[in-house]
């Protein structure tokens, strides 16, 4: 009636190990009914019939942890702790014994195989193996789980042999009352052969034992090895190092003599694996002067390829089709004339733009200013120590739609999204320079320098900012103090996107469009941003827009969340002498392997013919310099530079910034009451400034009054387009922007929302009707 048990060994996964008819006891009106068993990778399974094992399983058990008994002769019964139970007859006790011992056999493997996945991760977290020592290792780890499998095998072989030896020294003694000489040499041999199985066992045991004392020693020496060829490799990387500085030193010496022909280039682009070489040693960020060279890769034909304001990163399945590797040298002996040069030039620019009054603000912490009649605030309240309880996170979120789960304020931070964009123009000073330039290649310079300040505070600020409400509106006016001011406006909500408008005293003006999309790795979650942004100044008409590069929040689920900013950044002139300039950053991303120092920035400025103008290098939380290109040759593969000069360096934190959210000056003044407002603005949502207070509860409690607020208009606006609809009128129009008009911009074929210069006026009337109740 049942198929022959498969041998041992390494079973086909899928082959079922034992299969054929037996009785299962369904219920006291059906009694026991005939099925078809099957016994495959640790589970018993059963259909009504064979043809059922193709599309329908009646009832499963795993027999890990399972207890399998024996009713009667030809009854036996499997449980796995209470919650499922089989009862099953066989035809005959042959039948019956056949099934147990496979079931047992079957048990025995399955337990094997999840100890075996144990001993794998716990290797896997604690041992880390180097080039061919993994390999190694693994066989070892491969030879003692065997050893132990077949250790396994014959412990159950032995337990089995005794409980049947057991069950025959019972039967014969049931068998013959009293018992005869022939029960008497039946049973001793049966002891006899109980007593060989437990002579084999330890026997095998005594051999395991040997075994693992050997691949003690063995992993002990391997892991000597392994030291001693780590401090090899350590050593071998430290040579390279010296070999790569003696490389760009004598390719500099041979460059300044050949011309810049290029003919001396080989060498550096030998090495394709790394984007930059090594221009600076680590913890001497800070002071780039003795830089005299670097390798960039730069694509070339960029401006047939790019869209106006893209970025990439090749991560994302953008690829650049061709590229161009470029040596910047700096030429030493120019570098005092064509520095001279330089400031020649910017005196006379701002000797001309001093009768354009204009001038370079000051940073906001040089200055004190003043709101609604008082000094401006250095700090907010300290951040509470509040325990994050997983169990009260869940607990609110029973019985609800996932849509409308709340995020507790626990991992924010008491501004919105829309301030934290506004912390962008903290260095508008940099701004405020690249107005006074004539030169479009030294203006797109600067320019890029800005972009790079806007991640400053990103190498600090881990918490997430406040999902503004639509029609959420925030104001920035310190025209007085910092020559700047921005309006911003949450303009869609499904997709969220925001739309910003700042304009600067010095003749420049900024707008962005930003939106994202997100992607969960499991250890890290990424953030794309989709929108644009422009910087157009307005004596010169020159205008360069660019998209920001991607963000990375590394240590999601455990250990201490990071930031890392990575990619491509391409600022392209649209419009003014501007047009056609290109600038193209390389963020580089963190990489635990790189020779080059960490959260590095590199970067060129070429004009419409391709040729390099400005080259950039830096940090995005430190500073970037600049430095124009002298000379460079025929084929723009080597370039020789003047002398770097700073365009942007960060400026501290305060020294206590890490007890309330690691703010800097600026974003602790974000959020201060001023009289005035929009009504709208967010510095009057309610929960943002409970949090600011340390009232973490009441904040939770109010963060969800005003989203069910906003998704009751939501669901509002939806019963009344649906009546309409009804009715056959047409739908009521979805509330629209207060101070952006969704519209293209001139020349542009896309829509965007685009500043409509109303709202410092209706601010100087007092004037708010246009802005919804959303608070």
């Amino acid at each position: 009636m049942s198929d022959v048990i498969v041998p041992k060994g390494q079973p086909i996964p899928g082959d079922p190990e034992k299969k054929g008819w037996l009785f299962k006891w369904t219920n006291y009106l059906k009694g026991y009914q005939r099925r078809w068993f099957v016994l495959s990778n640790g589970l018993l399974s059963y259909y009504r019939n064979q043809a059922e094992m193709a599309h329908t399983c009646r009832g499963t058990i795993s027999l890990l942890g399972a207890l399998i008994h024996t009713a009667d002769s030809c009854t036996f019964v499997i449980s796995n702790g209470g919650t499922q139970t089989f009862h099953i007859r066989a035809q005959d006790e042959v039948e019956r014994q056949s099934w147990v011992t496979a079931l047992e056999l079957a048990k025995a493997k399955a337990i094997r195989a999840q100890e075996s996945d144990d001993d794998e991760d716990q290797m896997s977290s604690g041992n880390v193996a180097v080039g061919g020592g993994e390999g190694e290792g693994e066989d070892a780890s491969r030879i003692a789980r065997e050893l132990a499998a077949r250790f396994h095998d014959l412990r159950t072989c032995s337990e089995l042999v005794t409980r049947h030896g057991t069950s025959l020294q019972r039967s014969l003694a049931d068998l013959e009352i009293p018992p005869t000489d022939t029960t008497k040499q039946v049973s001793e041999r049966a002891t006899l052969f109980r007593i060989s199985c437990n002579a084999m066992m330890n026997a095998c045991s005594e051999f395991m034992n040997a075994a693992a004392a050997s691949s003690a020693r063995m992993s002990r020496a391997l892991q000597h090895e392994r030291e001693q060829k780590t401090r090899l490799q350590e050593v071998v990387e430290q040579l390279a190092r010296q070999h790569d500085n003696l490389e760009k030193t004598v390719t500099a010496h041979n460059t300044s003599h050949a011309g810049g022909n290029g003919s001396g280039t080989g060498n550096e682009t030998e090495d394709e694996d790394h984007e930059f070489f090594d221009a600076m040693e680590e913890g001497v960020s800070t002071s780039m002067d003795d830089k005299t060279s670097f390798v960039i890769k730069v694509p070339v034909n960029r401006k047939n390829k790019v869209k106006s304001g893209e970025s990439s990163d090749e991560s994302e399945g953008e690829t650049v089709t061709e590229t161009q590797q470029v040596i910047f040298v700096e030429d030493k002996e120019r570098a005092e004339s064509a520095m001279g040069g330089a400031e020649t030039g910017v005196v006379a620019t701002k000797a001309s733009d001093k009768e354009q009054n204009f001038k370079i603000w000051p940073h906001v912490s040089q200055v004190t200013s003043m709101v609604d009649g008082h000094p401006r605030r250095v700090r907010v309240p300290d951040k509470p120590n509040y325990p994050l309880s997983l169990w009260s996170i869940m607990k609110n979120c029973i019985g609800k739609e996932l849509s409308k789960i709340p995020i507790p304020v626990n991992f924010s931070e008491p501004l919105s999204m829309l301030q934290r964009l506004t912390e962008d123009y903290e260095y508008s000073p940099v701004l405020d320079q690249a107005a006074q330039f004539t030169d479009p290649a030294q203006q797109l310079a600067y320019v890029a320098a800005f972009t790079v300040s806007s991640y400053a505070t990103t190498s600090c600020r881990i918490n997430k900012p406040f999902n503004p409400l639509l029609g959420e509106t925030f104001e920035c006016d310190r025209m007085a103090d910092l020559g700047w001011r921005s309006i911003s406006e949450q303009v869609s909500h499904h997709p969220p996107m925001v739309a910003q408008f700042c304009e600067g005293q010095a003749g420049w003006q900024c707008w962005q469009e930003f939106t994202m999309t997100t992607k969960f790795r499991g250890k890290y979650l990424q953030v794309i941003p989709l929108g644009s942004a422009s910087a157009m100044f307005v004596a010169s008409g020159n205008k360069y827009t660019w998209r920001k590069v991607m963000t990375t929040v590394h240590n999601i689920i455990v250990g201490k969340l990071w930031m890392d900013n990575h990619g491509d950044m391409d600022i392209v002139g649209e419009a003014g002498p501007a047009t056609g300039y290109v600038a193209h950053l390389k963020y580089q991303p963190y990489s635990y392997f790189s020779k080059d120092t960490q959260r590095k920035v590199t970067g060129v400025i070429k004009d419409p013919q391709g040729v390099p103008r400005y080259v950039l290098q830096g940090h995005w939380d430190d500073r970037v310099e600049v430095a124009p290109v002298s000379s460079a040759s025929p084929d723009n593969t080597v370039c020789k530079t003047g002398k770097f000069v700073l365009a942007w360096q960060r400026v501290p934190a305060p020294p206590d910034s890490h007890k309330w959210y690691n703010f800097t000056l600026l974003a602790a003044q974000l959020n201060e009451q001023e009289e005035g407002v929009a009504p709208t603005d967010s510095r009057l949502r309610p929960d943002q400034r409970l949090m600011e207070e340390g009232l973490w509860d009441e904040a939770n409690t109010e963060k969800l009054r005003l989203e069910e607020k906003q998704r009751g208009a939501r669901r509002q606006l939806e019963a009344e387009a649906e009546a309409a609809a009804a009715r056959g009128a047409d739908p009521p129009p979805p509330p629209r922007p207060a101070w952006f008009s969704r519209e293209a911009a001139p020349g542009q074929p896309h829509l965007r929302h685009l500043y409509n210069h109303r709202y410092w006026e209706c601010k100087a009337r007092r004037d708010w009707s246009g802005c919804p109740d959303i608070f």
